[in-house]
């Protein structure tokens, strides 16, 4: 009877995006299905990891390696578990300009951006890096719906927050270092278009010392 149960739970995870522990144990504890008891569970999530039916994301947060295999090729499903593991976040610096084909540089790491503690997530589909950022500016990002929807900077914000870290808050830079230190990273501005490009300059003349 258990091992149908734990068949059937699995089955039944299969379909979903992510799921957290409660997820599992709202499923488990339903009488007319399984009726399991917390400790059952546990030895499940344990089990379905040890045969890498699961993977872990971060502590008490998982997705089915069935999910996992349909879905990992998907940039919006990989964009949306970044949102999703650390809220709120939004996807910037240099994966938002990698998105909007503006960088060359080929980055593995999935950057976002909170205005919670800086933090790494590494697990088995990928390195998801946030940075902290000040509350008032956690912000001019938007909400993109594709297969999955996910939270991303506009260009012009994505491009700020990359100079933001690179120069640790632009300290000692002025108006004028922007541009040779742009050019520096083989950041295509030119791409950019005009009223994004407008919109990073005004960013940035209201953050530094124009000269």
């Amino acid at each position: 009877m258990k091992r149908v149960a734990k068949a059937n739970l699995i089955e039944e995870l299969k379909p979903l995006p992510y799921f957290n522990k409660d997820r599992v144990l709202q499923l488990g504890k339903r009488k007319e299905s399984y009726n399991l008891k917390n400790s059952t569970i546990d030895t499940y999530i344990s089990r379905f990891l040890k045969e890498k039916e699961i993977i872990s994301l971060k502590k008490g947060v998982y997705v089915t390696t069935d999910f996992y295999n349909k879905h990992k090729g998907d940039t919006s499903y990989l964009f949306y578990l970044a949102n999703i593991l650390r809220k709120p976040s939004y996807i910037s610096s240099w994966t938002a300009l990698q998105y909007y084909n503006l960088a060359t540089e080929v980055i593995h790491t999935i950057t976002s951006v909170t205005p919670k503690i800086t933090r790494n997530h590494k697990t088995k589909i990928g390195t998801f890096s946030y940075q902290s950022i000040k509350k008032d500016l956690f912000s001019d990002f938007i909400l993109t719906k594709d297969k999955f929807e996910f939270f991303i900077a506009t260009p012009s914000k994505a491009l700020f927050d990359l100079l933001y870290f690179k120069t640790r808050q632009f300290r000692g830079l002025k108006f004028n270092d922007i541009n040779l230190l742009i050019k520096e990273l083989r950041v295509d501005v030119a791409e950019m278009d005009k009223i994004e490009r407008k919109k990073f300059y005004s960013m940035i003349r209201n953050y530094i010392k124009y000269e």
